[in-house]
């Protein structure tokens, strides 16, 4: 596995309940600035395997970026038994936004 993919699966599974992070912001911490894209791709394939907690993943605008429906119901969900306020599938990042030291 490149240090790069253990680096995001690092920091995800670091993000604590009732916190999110943008996919732009894990790349950075994982070493790559430009790599969201990537950073979507080791949650879309490797989530179920390493137990990610996927939901806590946000775009940079502070919304849901999930399109499939049911996947997004999910998402809601696990978000606001966290106690994530949601509205309209935005999250405000002021508030809920988590910043790894």
């Amino acid at each position: 596995m490149k240090p790069f993919t253990e680096n995001v699966i690092r920091i995800i599974k670091q993000i604590p309940p009732g916190k999110v992070m943008t996919y732009g912001q894990i790349a950075k911490f994982a070493g790559s600035p430009r790599g969201a894209r990537q950073v979507v791709r080791v949650l879309h394939s490797m989530s179920k395997k390493y137990n990610l907690p996927w939901f806590r993943v946000i775009n940079s605008k502070g919304e849901i970026a999930i399109r499939d429906e049911e996947t997004l119901a999910a998402q809601i969900i696990f978000l606001e038994e966290e106690g994530i306020e949601i509205e309209n599938k935005s999250i405000d990042l002021k508030k809920y936004q988590y910043h790894p030291e």
